[in-house]
């Protein structure tokens, strides 16, 4: 897979000359001439942003990942037209046969063929398709044809061939590998058949396999690219409620989140964790997996904050993940220093600090930038994932809460899994994390006792 990303600061050419000088507009006006004012709509070329438009190269597959309103449907509707149109009306283009498969029947024609962004819409009136619904086929002036297919029913793909597809939504299909697969075995008139897959992504087989494949290009947007055609009330709100949230960074970054097999914590149960505001919490910590190497490729030195309320039987106890404050390539006296701000910050009462890699030295480090700070060393006996799993168990139970803002801390814990992290590196983030859960909640359970009543 060859992967190219799109910030959101990169404009179209229509963006440039907009913003240009007057004197630079009016030049571009005078000599583009009637006929090219005419024709300017429908040249894609010149409106389209960065990620709109096909990588070069010789692949196979070019996936568009993109979040909601990222122009997706615009691109993939503007790639099937500069398959199939030549440069007159009624010469023939790259293409001639070309597969439309979206999740539904009803989707093709309402989003891919006939929306505000599909192909007819995209289209200049000399070149404008013809709809023929009971053939579910799009048929062009120069004789070039597009044919409808759901992927609810794979086998709607046996029999026709095809020398190119645009597949939308791949990531919602009921029958994903089945489509897919099919798809492949109909792709196979021309010289180079090629497919375009436009989707906001989800965690979902056929996709993750598209995307590991080396025949594969990708382009990658938020809906931020586009915020230039989108409803500002529309940002707005879709911002105040999703930004840093697991859903935010797939639906709106176009993120592929992904859950590793048999891992310890799903995206739903991370989603299910998030909070918007914390209550009084009777205790806080920092817990800290110290980094033993320095540099830009050493180990991060995970730092996170939490707290708890501890009212009642420890069944009733719950966490909240305050924050991470984790640190790379800053040697030790660095992340000694961001710890101790940690604790400042959100007026923590202990720090807990791994010392299995530092042994004394980590709070010698520590007492070094405040000769007072509480600290607790601990040291792991058992390996990672079985240190997790009883605080992934308080996950399950409901028993702990996010703030928003703990995306990478997220991104690891999701990677956690029954057989150890399937990440790069080290999970120092979630080994900090599980420092703080034990001292707040599950080592104090251990020694908790029930009152006892007093015989008088």
């Amino acid at each position: 897979m060859r992967s190219i990303s799109t910030p959101p600061g990169l404009r179209s050419g229509a963006a440039w000359v907009a913003s240009a000088p007057a004197a630079i507009r009016e030049r571009f006006l005078d000599e583009i001439g009637e006929g090219g004012l005419c024709a300017l709509p429908f040249l894609f070329e010149f409106w389209a942003l960065p990620h709109q438009l096909p990588p070069e190269g010789d692949w196979r597959a070019w996936a568009i990942l993109g979040g909601r309103g990222a122009g997706k449907t615009r691109a993939g509707a503007e790639w099937v037209r500069a398959q199939v149109e030549g440069p007159r009306p009624l010469d023939k283009g790259r293409c001639r046969r070309v597969a439309l498969l979206g999740e539904t029947f009803d989707q093709v024609r309402d989003v891919m063929i006939r929306g505000d962004s599909g192909i007819l819409a995209c289209s200049p009136p000399d070149r404008r398709p013809v709809w023929k619904a009971s053939e579910r086929r799009l048929v062009w002036p120069n004789g070039a044809e597009a044919q409808a297919f759901s992927a609810q029913d794979p086998d709607g793909l046996r029999g026709p061939q095809f020398d190119a597809a645009w597949a939308d939504e791949l990531a919602k299909w009921p029958k994903a590998q089945d489509s897919w697969d099919m798809l492949q075995f109909a792709l196979r008139l021309g010289a180079h058949p090629q497919v375009c897959v436009t989707t906001t992504p989800r965690n979902q087989g056929v996709l993750k396999a598209l995307l590991a494949a080396p025949s594969t290009v990708v382009t990658q947007a938020p809906t931020e690219a586009n915020r230039a055609n989108l409803a500002a009330s529309f940002l707005e709100e879709v911002r105040a409620r999703y930004a840093g949230t697991r859903l935010g960074r797939q639906e709106l970054d176009g993120v592929l989140l992904s859950d590793a097999e048999g891992a310890l914590w799903t995206g739903d149960m991370l989603e299910e964790a998030r909070v918007g505001a914390v209550p009084e919490l009777d205790r806080i910590v920092v817990a800290l997996d110290p980094a033993v190497t320095s540099g830009a490729d050493a180990d991060a030195c995970g730092i996170v904050v939490a707290g708890a309320q501890l009212q009642g039987p420890p069944q009733d106890w719950r966490v909240w993940v305050l924050a991470d404050r984790t640190v790379q390539g800053v040697g030790p006296a660095g992340w000694a220093q961001a710890a101790i701000r940690a604790m400042q910050e959100f007026g923590a009462e202990r720090l807990v600090a791994e010392v299995n890699q530092g042994g004394q030295l980590v709070e010698e480090v520590l007492r070094q930038v405040d000769p007072l700070v509480p600290v607790r060393a601990v040291r792991a006996t058992r390996g990672k994932t079985a240190r997790a799993e009883p605080v992934a168990a308080l996950y399950e139970q409901g028993r702990v809460r996010h703030l928003p803002g703990l995306e990478a801390l997220e991104d690891q814990m999701a990677l956690m899994t029954t057989r150890g992290f399937e990440g790069a590196g080290s999970p120092d983030r979630v080994d900090a994390l599980v420092w703080a859960l034990h001292e707040l909640i599950i080592a104090p359970a251990a020694h908790w006792q029930r009152p006892r009543l007093r015989v008088l």
